[in-house]
């Protein structure tokens, strides 16, 4: 804030600042002025952005985390089970959802927390509202589902007040998503994985877009009801956007997944089995549709897919003008 703002100084608290949207929401709130309390499950490896207070308290501590954090305006949820692999996800998500509903409800906060398309099952249709129905047929999707629900069932009874907003596939910062571990794993090669049938649009966040989002529906959580969901429409593009962004003529190659290893491989190294469950999302086209967020708090940030798209490559070692053997 500048010295003539006389807007009251805002405060949040970020659960779990060291994972991809951890990290992202961190910087964005703190550029956006508010004073920022992250919380990590060990001392902080990186530099943090100036003015941010590292709470290296244990989740489980909510006692401590509370008395850390100060008088706190807005939680941010950004906890993620330790692996992507269905029995992770059965044993820790639960218990992680009710960790950051315990800690928002003790700081009399407002709870943000990040949701997916997981639980609208295999048939869901091509263009997501906050009105379609959710029909989970797949068990992350189900879990998914029941977190939702646990957040819903504590903003309507003792509180804290919850917004979920949902986006697709994170990408942009960090790592441990579809983009470096699959997509982009070999792209200082210049070799492009599609994950999907190139025609078939599919539902992506850039992390730096979605923090800003983040930051500016917790500036309006006054308007927001006890319980809400957001859309964030993020990116929706084809296995050809991909190609068309990151082809600067330096010889490019294409190559689709194969996803028959997740069925074998599945059998041994349970994130493969994970990874085989979320096929239907590359195979049915989907879209989230972000009217309701703009609404509340005006047009969202969206850089341009290109520049979202060069901009994860760059991170992961891709040049334009060279190529790397």
């Amino acid at each position: 804030m500048s010295p003539m703002d006389s807007t009251p100084a805002r405060s949040v608290l970020i659960l779990g600042a060291n994972g991809r949207l951890g990290q992202a929401a961190t910087l964005a709130f703190a550029r956006a002025g508010w004073r920022v309390h992250a919380q990590f499950r060990r001392p902080p490896a990186r530099t943090l952005p100036d003015g941010v207070v590292a709470v290296v308290v244990p989740l489980t501590d909510t006692a401590g985390i509370v008395a850390a954090a100060g008088d706190t305006d807005v939680v941010v949820s950004a906890l993620s089970p330790s692996q992507y692999t269905l029995a992770a996800w059965q044993r820790e998500a639960p218990a992680l959802t009710q960790s950051a509903i315990d800690i928002a409800a003790a700081l009399d906060a407002t709870l943000l927390w990040p949701g997916s398309v997981y639980s609208y099952g295999q048939t869901m249709p091509e263009v997501l509202t906050e009105d379609t129905p959710h029909r989970p047929d797949t068990p992350f999707g189900r879990i998914r589902q029941t977190l939702e629900t646990m957040l819903q069932q504590a903003a309507e009874t003792t509180g804290p007040r919850c917004a979920v907003i949902r986006a697709g596939d994170f990408y942009g910062v960090g790592q441990g998503s579809w983009v470096d571990l699959v997509m982009l794993k070999a792209i200082r090669k210049h070799r492009l994985t599609l994950l999907a049938d190139p025609d078939v649009i599919h539902a992506w966040a850039y992390l730096p877009d979605l923090a800003e989002c983040f930051v500016r529906v917790a500036a309006q959580r006054a308007r927001l009801p006890p319980f809400t969901t957001l859309h964030f429409a993020g990116h929706s593009v084809s296995g050809h956007d991909w190609r068309k962004a990151l082809d600067t003529g330096q010889g490019l190659r294409v190559s689709q997944f194969p996803w028959l290893l997740t069925r074998l491989g599945g059998l041994v190294v349970p994130m493969l089995a994970a990874l085989g469950q979320q096929r239907y999302l590359w195979q049915r086209p989907h879209r989230l549709d972000g009217t309701r967020l703009a609404a509340l708090i005006g047009p969202p940030p969206d850089t341009p897919f290109a520049t979202a798209a060069r901009d994860s490559a760059s991170q992961l070692g891709w040049s334009p003008n060279s190529l790397h053997t």
